[in-house]
């Protein structure tokens, strides 16, 4: 009866202890991806018992019912970012180039700038009711959703949507070393050759420049116009936006080091990778369920995702990938927006598919995908071996980092899509144990966590909280200017040192060199 008592007192204890914090979560970004790791990271929040606001642009397609959650609607977000944005044709043709950094700068200033204008943002901005314990931004090559901080007066953390990359270590430590980081856009995987050491050198280099010089004078006009009255008119203190921009306390990484990018972070940087993935698998459809359990020479799932679309292919390739999937003994299931006539046997088209439960299924052999991170990481938590057609983004540096740890083949996209993809299978499927058993490793080595994804979100949220910003987390290298940490200010001291020396040098050796006149005289 002791014993009882003693552990009904520490479950009390423990629930007592589970403080409820005000949070407010920024996802403004209106892509689907996107919208899935906004959704189930305030999911997560909510269930932890969590007051959560959402800021999303996906009021009008989803519905939000919790007694905890208040949302503010910046769907009007949607409209400066429609399917032209993602044709793949566009794509293709180099029409739109998401490997410029430039443009894509352009693109989440003007999306931030947009947040920021929203009436229903700049309404609960100015409204002085409105309390957080924390913030959490989606980081979008945008520094701009930190000035939020300065009206809530809050600790902030930011939640990065890709694997770690020089662009959101800067806001919290400090550029990675680009001699063994990969640039995001790039898709180059370390060891680097020289010309790629080169590259990735000069693309951060141009990106840090941008940063430094270019973005931010666009960026604190909008934050004179649209916050600094706010603070004003509240009476409360005006920061500069260069020290709002520092002022993180950690940064939550959609990532794992599993991926292949097991490069050396500081400690307010921690990863979260996975936090969407149910872990009580929904059933099937029964239409799905019936085909996927009758599959006896195993199923081939293909999509590329949510932002492409696959009827935005050439027609020449759709039906060249249409003749290379009928050759195939394996049933394949394709996500496609529209119908399509005259689909071999073995072909079965689906305009949506509940993707995590399918990849669950034991008779998904093979998934072929554009490489998103979402589709990647449920790939590796299900130890399903897949193809990749990367198109923008981060995509390439996944397709690369998982076909040289040997989980993945990556294909091209190209006109030539349907025979470069026929090659690939001709390649992985004879080999399927091979690759079915290093994607496995891989899921094995992620699963073994002492936290899972969501419970790790929860804590460093709450630990943010609890220790008032976490400053023992905060980096040093914040305080060390860049020129200090790369030495370039002992470089120059040495270089003007040798300079010294090289002039002291000529002039000795001009007093013994140079004619005295005693001796012309003679």
């Amino acid at each position: 009866m002791a014993d009882f008592k003693s552990v009904l007192f520490g479950v009390l204890l423990m629930f007592c202890s589970c403080e409820a914090y005000k949070i407010l979560a920024i996802f403004p970004v209106p892509s689907t991806s996107h919208g899935i790791l906004g959704d189930n990271m305030i999911k997560h929040l909510l269930n932890a018992g969590h007051e959560v606001t959402y800021i999303t642009p996906f009021i009008k397609t989803k519905k939000y019912n919790h007694p905890n959650l208040k949302i503010v609607d910046v769907s009007a977000n949607a409209e400066y970012f429609d399917e032209s944005l993602t044709d793949i044709k566009m794509i293709m043709s180099g029409a739109l180039d998401y490997k410029d950094p430039v443009l894509m700068a352009q693109l989440t200033i003007m999306l931030a700038t947009t947040t920021l204008g929203n009436p229903n943002v700049h309404s609960f901005l100015k409204d002085p009711n409105q309390q957080f314990d924390v913030i959490i931004g989606e980081y979008m090559f945008s520094d701009m959703y930190s000035v939020f901080q300065a009206v809530f007066q809050c600790p902030f953390i930011w939640f990065s949507t890709i694997q770690p990359h020089w662009g959101i270590l800067k806001m919290v430590h400090a550029p990675l070393n680009p001699s063994y980081n990969s640039d995001y856009i790039i898709g180059n995987v370390a060891p680097f050759t020289f010309k790629e050491r080169v590259q990735e050198l000069w693309y951060q280099l141009k990106g840090l420049f941008y940063h430094k010089y270019i973005n931010p004078e666009q960026e604190d006009k909008v934050y004179q116009e649209h916050v600094v009255p706010i603070l004003r008119a509240q009476g409360k203190p005006v920061p500069n936006y260069e020290e709002l921009k520092y002022n993180a306390s950690l940064v939550l990484g959609n990532s794992q080091v599993v991926f292949g990018n097991a490069v050396p972070l500081p400690p307010n940087y921690q990863h979260i990778g996975g936090f969407h993935i149910d872990e009580d698998v929904k059933p099937l459809p029964e239409d799905l369920k019936k085909l996927m359990d009758n599959a006896k020479n195993g199923v081939i799932y293909f999509s590329l995702g949510s932002n492409i679309r696959s009827k935005d292919l050439p027609d020449s390739m759709k039906e060249g990938l249409l003749e290379i999937f009928g050759k195939l003994k394996q049933t394949v299931i394709w996500k496609f927006e529209e119908n399509l006539d005259k689909t071999p046997k073995n072909v079965h088209i689906v305009q949506w598919a509940p993707q995590q439960s399918l990849l669950a299924h034991p008779n998904l052999a093979l998934f072929i995908s554009h490489g998103g991170l979402l589709s990647v990481t449920e790939a590796v938590y299900f130890g399903k071996p897949f193809i990749t057609i990367p198109v923008f983004a981060d995509q390439f540096l996944n397709a690369n980092s998982f076909q040289k740890m040997g989980a993945a083949v990556k294909v091209d996209l190209t006109y030539d899509l349907h025979k470069d993809l026929e090659v690939a299978l001709n390649k992985v499927l004879p080999e399927l144990p091979k690759y079915t058993a290093k994607i496995k490793e891989i899921s094995v080595a992620y699963h073994h966590s002492p936290m899972k994804p969501g419970e790790a979100l929860n804590f460093w949220v709450e630990h943010v909280v609890r220790t008032r910003g976490a400053p023992h987390l905060r980096s040093v290298a914040l305080q060390v200017p860049l020129y200090q940490q790369a030495y370039l200010d002992l470089l120059a001291v040495l270089l003007a040192a040798v300079a010294v020396i090289l002039l002291v040098v000529r002039r000795i050796l001009s007093l013994f060199t140079s004619d005295s006149p005693k001796l012309k005289r003679n």
